[in-house]
């Protein structure tokens, strides 16, 4: 059937001229269609939708970013070395929620390490050129100065957590002060009278609402919170061995541990086995975050969940409304905090 075969088949791609001849519009008109524009009528729309599938006409994606002044391009910057990227999954999970979001979007995901000032000096020159439509900021220490230039920049960006209770950037974030005085609460309940816990590095929001979630279930008990239960530490496993081997030190008869993630659950748990103590019989424990990690360890876990995955999505969702929206900035910007739930295992 040679007659009816697409137009192009054996010469060179159709142009965007020849689609608007078929349809019997304007070059302008058919740009708007394929740009999504609301100022074309259905009856013009259809025109132009039956003209590009006729002849397979393919949008050129480069002249299309360029013509709106795009990138089509989005960065997942996160702050940390690659030892915690791999080791903690956390990070994959959010790259995991982002990626599964953006895949029905013309969006290209751009992954960025920032272990060094230099690296840090390298990619906000590299915003400063406008290559990428919006960035999604992980990991975020009180004094990082990348939220602050994505602001000058005006560049649309969302962060995973936040700086401080008065985030002026959009974020996602979790209920991280209730998940912790859920799982605090939790330990207290079964009988636990000794309860310490293992921060996150304490110049991050998350561990500072982690901690004030554990000191607001003990206050609740009736009782005062005691500084040689409390331990800080920096997310990683090693960081878990060293504040439990702390903690043991200060508090040797202590009776059940936070740990304000599984990571370091975990390394806690490695200390508490090699100094002879039994989970959860001499020593319970709940973590945060409810990882594989949680789920692997010996006994099982006890974890705080926190819909990591879904945080990544909801990132995306975010910025892709901030690159859409408006010029003029909101008097209030967008805000996400995702409920948790613990839930419970063996590890009491």
């Amino acid at each position: 059937m040679a007659g009816t075969r697409r137009h192009g088949a054996g010469r060179g791609r159709p142009t965007l001229e020849e689609v608007a001849a078929r349809a019997g519009v304007g070059r302008g008109t058919v740009s708007r269609v394929i740009n999504g524009s609301p100022r074309v009528s259905d009856r013009t729309r259809t025109a132009v939708e039956q003209a590009v599938a006729e002849l397979g006409y393919v949008p050129n994606r480069v002249a299309r970013a360029l013509a709106a002044n795009r990138a089509d391009a989005v960065a997942l910057v996160i702050p940390e070395p690659e030892t915690r990227l791999f080791a903690e999954p956390y990070f994959s999970d959010i790259i995991r929620g982002v990626g599964a979001e953006l895949a029905d979007t013309d969006l290209q995901l751009l992954l960025t390490l920032i272990r060094t000032p230099k690296e840090r000096q390298r990619f906000a020159e590299y915003l400063s050129a406008h290559r990428v439509d919006g960035v999604l900021l992980v990991s975020v220490h009180a004094d990082d100065p990348l939220p602050d230039l994505l602001e000058r920049l005006e560049m649309p960006a969302v962060l995973s957590g936040r700086r401080s209770a008065h985030e002026s950037v959009p974020y996602v974030d979790s209920d991280n002060t209730g998940g912790a005085q859920s799982a605090v609460e939790h330990l207290i309940g079964r009988g636990r009278t000794t309860v310490a816990t293992i921060t996150g590095p304490l110049d991050m929001y998350v561990a500072q609402c982690r901690l004030d979630g554990y000191r607001a279930a003990v206050r609740a008990a009736g009782r005062e919170p005691e500084p040689e239960l409390v331990a800080s530490a920096d997310f990683t496993e090693e960081g878990g061995r060293r504040a439990m081997r702390q903690l043991l030190e200060q508090r040797p008869h202590l009776d059940a541990v936070f740990a304000a993630s599984d990571v370091m659950a975990a390394g806690a748990r490695q200390v508490l086995r090699e100094s002879g103590r039994r989970v959860p019989e001499d020593v319970a424990m709940v973590g945060f975050e409810d990882s594989a990690v949680a789920r692997h360890m010996d006994p099982p876990l006890t974890s705080v969940r926190q819909a990591t995955e879904e945080m990544g999505r909801a990132m995306v969702r975010v910025l892709l409304e901030e690159i859409e929206g408006p010029s003029e900035r909101p008097a209030k910007r967008p805000q996400v905090v995702l409920p948790t739930q613990l839930v419970r295992r063996e590890s009491l």
